[in-house]
């Protein structure tokens, strides 16, 4: 009996459906028997990543606010929990293997790389309580120490490598030196005008492709479901009229309805897929690329550190250069900038809109346009138990 039910559970977590109780800011829906977007607790987590991905806060800060502003009391490992949870974004983890979900986004994948990326630096060793632009941003390419700074004068903002190997070779950097070297790799985000004129026009042209695909999958999939519950309708009927016995009724009954489950799930998915303009998105990523380094000359030493945040997981210096570690999709639209090898398209991953199941054989799936690899391959924790826990 154990192994049936772990083996439901393992067949749910494939069609993309988490088996355990919804993490924070979501709900179960037990009527449908699906998780959904809890309308209380959403606001409330759009707030906490929202203002932590500004650098500015902390969990403490963070616990302040909620408080004030939701009267929701809730303790800093609750949520420290809530904005490294990979299940906002359509992830989750389950008997040590890492899915893709079907239920409803409402965090923006920008937004949560964001705090991953604050969560980084402030991870990084604390050297005090100034505020220092590009501190936790980069790594000495000597040693792989991090590069710390420090106020002298109580003005001038000076960089060094925190030496815990030992002195190395990098010298030290006034802030105005340091800041124009992390801005030199942003001149090599340049997309030619004409390029991301066509990558837009193919990615508009696949939309379409797969809008009417998507058309032809509801319709299938609506008739099904209409086909299913007819059965159930007429079952009743039957088992009221003594045709058929309550036993047999009941088991097919309990197959109709997991088949009603997985055929609206589904539909659920496609309605998600909906929503979600790849072309729009890319427009605007490659707009920020050509437009990267304006923006950064134009900024004071805070707003530079925060695009770079945005643009880079990383950047390591040496006594003449700058070498930036790219997040996606700015990785690949500097490796074909470097190589001058453009095309229609940019690389993406395809993620399946709806569950696999076996009752959805001909399900098909829409392509996705541009989405990022590592929404197959970053793991995601599963919530502790009591989650999120109130103090």
């Amino acid at each position: 009996m154990v192994d049936f039910i772990v083996g439901r559970m393992h067949e749910k977590c494939r069609q993309g459906v988490f088996p355990g109780h919804a993490p924070f800011g979501y709900r179960n829906n037990k009527a449908s028997r699906t998780i959904e977007i809890d309308p209380v607790d959403s606001p409330m987590v759009s707030r906490l990543m929202a203002a932590y991905a500004t650098g500015a806060h902390t969990l403490s800060t963070l616990r302040k606010m909620l408080k004030t502003e939701f009267g929701k009391k809730m303790s800093k490992a609750s949520i420290d929990w809530v904005l490294k949870n990979r299940f906002c974004i359509g992830e989750f983890k389950w008997g040590g293997e890492t899915y893709v979900g079907t239920h409803p986004l409402f965090i923006d994948r920008e937004i949560f790389d964001t705090v991953q990326a604050v969560f980084a630096g402030h991870n990084r060793p604390k050297y005090g309580s100034q505020e220092i632009a590009f501190r936790g941003l980069v790594n000495c390419a000597y040693d792989g120490c991090t590069v710390t700074g420090e106020i002298k004068k109580g003005k001038y903002v000076y960089y060094r490598c925190t030496g815990y190997h030992g002195k190395c070779d990098l010298p030290r950097f006034k802030e105005e030196e340091l800041a124009a070297r992390l801005g030199e790799p942003l001149k090599h985000l340049q997309v030619p005008r004409e390029i991301v004129e066509r990558i837009v026009t193919t990615l508009r042209e696949d939309q379409k492709d797969a809008a009417s695909k998507m058309n032809a999958d509801r319709s299938r999939l609506e008739g099904r479901l209409t086909t299913v519950r007819n059965r159930m309708d007429a079952a009743y009927l039957d088992k009221l009229d003594g045709k058929i016995s309550e036993e047999f009724w009941e088991r097919k009954m309990a197959d109709w309805r997991m088949e009603e489950q997985q055929v609206k799930l589904a539909l659920d998915a496609l309605a998600n897929a909906e929503t979600q303009d790849r072309a729009l998105s890319a427009e605007r990523t490659l707009e920020l690329a050509n437009k990267a380094y304006s923006l950064y000359v134009s900024q004071d030493s805070f707003e530079k550190a925060k695009l770079l945040r945005m643009l880079l997981s990383n950047c390591s210096v040496d006594a003449l250069t700058a070498t930036p570690a790219y997040r996606y999709p700015f990785n690949l639209i500097f490796k074909r900038a470097k190589m001058e090898e453009w095309s229609g398209r940019l690389d993406s991953n395809q993620r399946p809109p709806a569950p696999e199941a076996g009752a959805l054989p001909d399900c098909a799936t829409p392509r996705t346009l541009v989405n990022s690899p590592e929404s197959h391959a970053t793991k995601c924790q599963r919530p502790p138990a009591g989650h999120p826990a109130s103090d």
